[in-house]
């Protein structure tokens, strides 16, 4: 299961969720080169990727901060950047641009610290923005839990996107964190399952103020747990498209798909 957008449009330009954005593909494409070189990625990492057994011993503790801005991967980058479009721009939009950076900032800093937490002698280096993202995906749960998000499902040669509740899609994947957080030894690297749970609880716990202060119970009650406004509708589009192997003139017939068109208000 994989979100690919939600149905809750922002009103206003979110600079500082793009910004973010930028910056994390900047840094990327910086040290691209050497992953061609093992020992100088390794060395790079060494300097700016958080270590949480030198976190422990008092040292390096600004690479809490670098470590939010590397990623190891296309792959690792992309997916971050990915929940980042979908969940930031709706709390810039709450917090106010300033406020949501530093949201943003706090929450990876405080998902770091659990990571060293339930790592604290790991001497395997630690990259992401994963910490900072469950923290943004946190408060999208508290203020719109039943935002819809389009999510694709891949099951082997079969995949469909269907729509369900932010509450759905944000809780079980939380979920898992917490169940692989507890199957994994996190001192063997791998994900930092416990950096994306204290990143989720923390955003969830720094916009209870917000939260509180547009009603709390009574703002969910007002909008059912909806966003605020019109959700996005995206109409779907049948195309013909024919299968592998047949002419599109011949029989059996062309098989219908669903294209989705872009998204537009209620």
């Amino acid at each position: 299961m994989f979100p690919i957008r939600d149905h809750n449009p922002s009103e206003k330009t979110p600079y500082v969720t793009y910004v973010l954005i930028a910056v994390n593909v900047l840094v990327f494409v910086s040290y691209w080169p050497l992953f061609a070189d093992p020992r100088a990625l390794n060395a790079f990492f060494g300097s700016y990727a958080m270590i949480p057994a030198s976190v422990t011993g008092g040292a390096d503790w600004s690479t809490l901060l670098t470590s939010m801005f590397l990623h190891g991967g296309l792959m690792h980058l992309g997916g971050n950047m990915l929940f980042l479009y979908i969940f930031g721009d709706n709390l810039e939009e709450e917090l106010g641009h300033l406020r949501f950076l530093g949201f943003y900032l706090l929450t990876g800093l405080l998902a770091g610290t659990a990571h060293v937490i339930s790592a604290p002698y790991s001497s395997v280096p630690t990259v992401g923005a994963s910490g900072a993202i469950a923290g943004v995906m946190g408060g999208y749960l508290l203020m719109f839990p039943k935002a819809r998000i389009d999510v694709l499902f891949i099951f082997i040669i079969f995949f469909k996107v269907f729509p369900v509740p932010a509450w759905v899609m944000l809780g079980l994947w939380f979920g898992l964190q917490l169940f692989n957080g507890v199957g994994v030894d996190p001192q063997s690297g791998g994900v930092a399952y416990w950096a994306h749970a204290g990143g989720f609880i923390a955003g969830l716990l720094l916009m209870l103020p917000l939260w509180l202060k547009l009603g709390g119970p009574a703002y969910w009650q007002r909008n059912k747990g909806h966003p605020p406004h019109p959700e996005a509708e995206y109409t779907m589009v049948r195309s013909v498209i024919p299968k592998a192997g047949q002419r599109r003139n011949g029989d059996p017939k062309p098989r219908i798909t669903d294209i989705p068109r872009s998204g537009r208000r209620r």
